[in-house]
């Protein structure tokens, strides 16, 4: 008699609504159980019954991205609830404040860079951190950065945004070296670009839904073990940055 495999567990910051949620979603209904990662609790909750009434099995995890102590516990709460983790999307972040020239790099709000930089930047670092051991325990872990092709220095895309942009620029460079530090482990990082997505961040305008913009997260997500290292995605494929 074969014995019945654990399902895989992936936990999604920013999980709530828009690109996090397609992602969740896309990933439960692979069979992975979906920890919830986001901040407030009524919009969490309402997340997990949602995914949960679509046959996924999930649990929320109080998160907010910016608290060392934050990411701590939520570890700490996923140790407890499934003992490992095999998946990780590092989705939380924003764009920050524009108006008054706060993203105009030659009247750029420090603070509105500092919000955005801690978000974007620092928040994933404090979450990959504090999850690598529960990483460790599992046979093919993957971690995922959602970073946007406004970071990217060579195609200049997008409005002007001189703390968002920046932040994902650095989100890549982040995840080069977090590859190169994972080399000859079986951790596997990568980037993606979801594209123009219509969500709250981008106002609803574009018709790209969250589900398109999610799918290349779910297929880094679960890369074969010979997949690529430290690279920039989106669906057509590497991107120059």
């Amino acid at each position: 008699m074969t014995q019945e495999r654990e399902p895989q567990v992936a936990l999604v910051t920013g999980a709530n609504k828009g690109i996090g949620f397609a992602i969740a979603s896309g990933l439960g209904a692979l069979g992975f159980v979906v920890a919830v990662g986001a901040r407030d609790s009524a919009r969490r909750g309402e997340a997990v019954g949602r995914l949960e009434a679509a046959g996924i099995e999930a649990f929320g995890v109080a998160l907010d991205v910016t608290s060392d102590s934050s990411a701590a516990q939520a570890a700490d709460i996923i140790a407890q609830r499934t003992g490992r983790l095999d998946v990780l999307v590092n989705n939380a972040g924003l764009a920050g404040r524009s108006d008054h020239g706060a993203q105009d790099p030659t009247t750029l709000d420090l603070d509105v860079l500092r919000t955005v930089l801690d978000t974007n930047v620092l928040g994933a670092v404090r979450v990959t951190n504090a999850v690598l051991p529960l990483l460790a325990r599992a046979p093919s872990p993957r971690i995922v950065n959602v970073s946007s092709n406004m970071g990217s220095l060579a195609l200049h895309t997008g409005p002007i945004l001189a703390a968002y942009a920046p932040s994902k620029t650095l989100l890549n460079s982040l995840t080069v070296q977090y590859a190169r530090r994972f080399e000859g482990t079986n951790i596997i990082i990568n980037a993606c670009c979801p594209g123009y997505v219509a969500t709250d961040f981008t106002g609803h305008l574009p018709d790209r839904t969250p589900e398109e913009g999610a799918a290349i997260a779910v297929r880094l997500a679960t890369l074969a073990d010979d997949g690529p290292r430290g690279g920039f995605f989106d669906d057509g494929g590497e991107v120059p940055w």
